[in-house]
C-alpha cells in the first residue's frame, strides 16, 4: 500500500473553520497522501486556510456545488497519475481515522468504489438528521433494487476509487447531489462496488448545503437521474 500514489479530494465551500483540524488529522495518518483541497468558489478563508494548513490548492472561479469540485479533483488523478483517490468532505464530518479502511479495498484491488457506511458501523456517531435519514432510506432501496447490491449509505461522500474509475469520473461526474448518481454509473460500466463500516461526526464547521426545499429538489432530480441512467447501454 505505502507504494501507491493516493490523491485525497477535499471539496469545500465555506470551510475556512474546519480545514485547519481536518487537514492536520490527515497529515498525521500512516500513509502517505497528497493533499488537494477544491475551494469551490467561497466567499471566506478557505483557500487561506487550507493552503496554511499544508494542502494543495485549486481555486475554483465560481461555485460549481459538490459534483464540479469533485469532477475538477478526479481530472487532476487523471493528469498527474495516481492510482487511487479518496474524498473526504471539507466539513469534518468524515472521520480521518477510518480512511484507511476506505482505502484498502481499493488500493488491494478488490473494488473501484469503496463507501463509508455510517448505518454498518457499531461504534455509534452523528447518523444526520430523521429527515434526511428517510432520504437516504430511499435511495438505499431504490440503488439496491436496481443493482442488486446492498446500498446502505448511498449518500456519504466518504469514499475511494480506483484509478480506472477516477478516469472515467474525470469525463463525468453528476452535477447536483452526485453521489447516489454516482453508485450508478459506477455500476453501469462494471465497476466493482463495496461499503466498509465508518462513523461519522458532526460538521466541524460551515452550513450544509442540503436544506428546506432543496431537499425535495434533491430527491426528484436525483432519483430521475438515476432512472435515466439505469436505462444507457452498459460499458
Amino acid at each position: 500500500m505505502k507504494s501507491k500514489k493516493i490523491l485525497i479530494i477535499i471539496p469545500a465551500y465555506n470551510e475556512e473553520k474546519a480545514l485547519p483540524r481536518l487537514i492536520a488529522e490527515l497529515k498525521s495518518l500512516p500513509l502517505p497522501l497528497d493533499l488537494l483541497v477544491v475551494n469551490d468558489g467561497s466567499r471566506d478563508q478557505t483557500a487561506e486556510a487550507a493552503r496554511q494548513a499544508g494542502a494543495w490548492v485549486v481555486d475554483l472561479p465560481c461555485n460549481l456545488g459538490i459534483g464540479g469540485a469533485m469532477q475538477t479533483g478526479f481530472k487532476y488523478v487523471s493528469q498527474e497519475g495516481y492510482d487511487a483517490a479518496a474524498q473526504v468532505d471539507g466539513d469534518g464530518q468524515h472521520n480521518p481515522v477510518d480512511l484507511l479502511k476506505v482505502l484498502e479495498p481499493v488500493l488491494q484491488g478488490e473494488l473501484d468504489l469503496s463507501i463509508g457506511s455510517r448505518f454498518l458501523s457499531d461504534k455509534g456517531g452523528f447518523k444526520s438528521t430523521f429527515t434526511r435519514r428517510l432520504g437516504i432510506s430511499f435511495f438505499s432501496t431504490l440503488l439496491s433494487a436496481l443493482t442488486g447490491l446492498p446500498v446502505t449509505d448511498p449518500t456519504s461522500g466518504f469514499r475511494a476509487v480506483s484509478k480506472k474509475l477516477a478516469l472515467r469520473f474525470a469525463e463525468y461526474y453528476p452535477v447536483d447531489f452526485p453521489e447516489p448518481e454516482a453508485i450508478m454509473i459506477a455500476h453501469r460500466t462494471g465497476a466493482r462496488i463495496g461499503e466498509v463500516p465508518v462513523s461519522m461526526r458532526k460538521r466541524l464547521g460551515g452550513i450544509s448545503s442540503i436544506r428546506y426545499w432543496k431537499t425535495v429538489y434533491y430527491m426528484f432530480k436525483v432519483t430521475l437521474a438515476i432512472l435515466i441512467d439505469r436505462l444507457k447501454k452498459k460499458g
